[in-house]
C-alpha cells in the first residue's frame, strides 16, 4: 500500500503547506511476508538470476588470496558447491556467519551485543469496512511505562503492538487477549485501532538485541570474497522501523561498491568496511543509546521518579515535545525514522534546536495517553486480565 507519512501529521500544527522535497516522505506499507513475496516475484523476473528455494547453506568455501581467507563459494546442505565471485551474507539477525568463519579457521569476528531489553505483544486486524482507522498519535508513542505501535499494511491490514521493558514480570499477562485487549482500549488515542476484525492472536516477541559485527581485524579484513549486509551485519530494536530501510540502503551500497571495486577482492573488502563503519554504523549508534535511555526512563518512571537525561536525551525529548505543534520538528522527526536524516545531523543546526527547546518550555506537558503506572498495575491485575480463553 502506498502511505504518505506526512498523512500523519497532527491537526494541531497549523502550516500544512507541502514544501519541495516532501516526496520523500511517500513509500510503501505492507506485512513482511508481502513484500518479501513482492521482492521475490521481481527478482524471478530478472534474467541471469537462478533462485532456490528450500535449500540451505551449510559451509563456506574457501581458499587464500594474498594471505588472507578468501570466500569462493557455499556448500549447501545437500553437499552441492556453489561458486562465486562474491558471496553476500543477507541471512538478518540470525546469520551464522561467524560460525561458519571460525570453523574455516579465520580471525574471529568483531562482535558489539546488548539486550535491547524489550518485549513485544502485536496483534493483526483487517478492516470490517475497508478503510484504515485514523491515527490521532504517532505510530511510535510512549506512554508512561510502555508504549504503543500502530502500523498500518497492504489489503487494508493493520498491526497493533504493545511493548515494554522485561523487568516487569506482570507485562507476560499481555500474551492472553483479554488484557491485550483492555490495554488498548484504555489508551483514548489508540483504541480505535481495535474497530476491526483480528486475524490473529496475540503474538509476543522477545530476544530483542542491538548488534554491530565487524570483519576486520587490525589492518585486514577477516576474510575477503564476503559482503555481509542489513540485519546480518547490524541489527536494531525494531520498534524504530529500520532494519527494512538500512538493509535496503546497505544493499545500494553495496551495488555501487561491487561496481567500482570486486576485481580486486582485498580492496573491496576495505572499500566496503569504511562504506559501513561510515553509513550504517552511525544509525546503529543511535538507535542503542534511544534504546538505553528508554529503558531508563522506564526504569525511573516506574520508581516513581523523573527520568534523569543528558544533553542529548534532553534534546531528543525536546524535539518530541516540539512534535505536535511544529511543521519542522514533524518532518525531522518522520526523516529521522525513516532514515533519511541522521538525528545528529538534524541537531547541529543550531537555530532549529533553540526553536524547538523554547516551543517545549512553552508548551504544558500533555496528559498521559493512557493509563499510568498504577492504573496499569490495576488492569493488568483483573481475574478477567488472565483467564481468557484462547481460540
Amino acid at each position: 500500500m502506498r502511505f504518505d507519512l506526512l498523512g500523519l501529521m497532527p491537526p494541531s500544527i497549523e502550516d500544512r503547506t507541502r514544501r519541495d522535497g516532501d516526496e520523500l516522505f511517500e513509500t510503501v506499507t505492507a506485512r513482511r511476508p508481502v513484500l518479501e513475496q513482492a521482492l521475490r516475484l521481481a527478482a524471478e523476473a530478472e534474467a541471469g538470476i537462478d533462485i532456490r528455494r528450500g535449500v540451505s547453506v551449510r559451509e563456506l568455501v574457501l581458499n587464500g588470496y594474498n594471505g588472507t581467507p578468501h570466500v569462493i563459494g557455499v556448500r549447501t546442505g545437500p553437499g552441492e558447491e556453489l561458486r562465486a565471485d562474491l558471496v553476500v551474507d543477507a541471512m538478518g539477525r540470525r546469520s551464522q556467519l561467524p560460525r561458519w568463519l571460525g570453523s574455516a579457521g579465520t580471525a574471529s569476528v568483531h562482535e558489539e551485543v546488548e539486550d535491547a531489553g524489550f518485549i513485544y505483544y502485536t496483534r493483526f486486524f483487517r478492516a470490517r469496512n475497508g478503510a484504515l482507522p485514523a491515527f490521532r498519535a504517532a505510530p511510535v508513542t510512549h506512554i508512561g511505562t510502555f508504549s504503543l505501535l500502530t502500523l498500518p499494511a497492504d489489503n487494508h491490514t493493520w498491526s497493533v503492538t504493545v511493548f515494554s521493558d522485561t523487568r516487569e514480570p506482570r507485562f507476560k499477562q499481555l500474551r492472553d487477549r483479554a488484557p491485550w485487549t483492555a490495554l488498548v482500549a484504555a489508551c483514548p488515542l489508540h483504541a480505535q485501532w481495535l474497530d476491526g476484525e483480528p486475524i490473529t492472536d496475540v503474538l509476543p516477541m522477545g530476544g530483542i538485541i542491538d548488534r554491530y559485527r565487524r570483519y576486520r581485524v587490525g589492518d585486514r579484513p577477516v576474510a575477503t570474497g564476503i559482503a555481509p549486509v542489513g540485519d546480518a551485519l547490524a541489527c536494531t530494536n525494531p520498534s524504530n522501523g529500520r532494519g527494512m530501510s538500512l538493509g535496503l540502503m546497505h544493499v545500494q551500497r553495496l551495488r555501487d561498491v561491487i561496481r567500482e571495486h570486486l576485481a580486486d577482492p582485498l580492496e573491496f573488502a576495505e572499500v566496503w568496511d569504511a562504506v559501513t563503519e561510515a553509513e550504517l554504523k552511525p544509525w546503529y549508534r543511535e538507535n542503542v543509546e534511544e534504546d538505553r535511555d528508554r529503558i531508563a526512563e522506564i526504569a525511573a518512571l516506574r520508581r516513581g521518579l523523573e527520568p534523569e537525561r543528558d544533553s542529548r536525551a534532553a534534546l531528543r525529548a525536546a524535539l518530541f515535545a516540539a512534535l505536535p505543534h511544529d511543521a519542522d520538528a514533524f518532518r525531522a522527526i518522520v526523516a529521522w525514522r525513516s532514515c533519511l536524516a541522521r538525528l545528529e545531523e538534524t541537531l547541529a543546526n543550531r537555530e532549529f534546536v533553540e526553536r524547538i527547546l523554547e516551543i517545549a518550555r512553552e508548551r504544558d506537558r500533555p496528559p498521559l495517553a493512557g493509563p499510568n503506572q498504577s492504573q496499569l498495575l490495576a488492569l493488568l491485575a483483573r481475574p478477567t486480565a488472565v483467564s481468557q480463553p484462547r481460540s
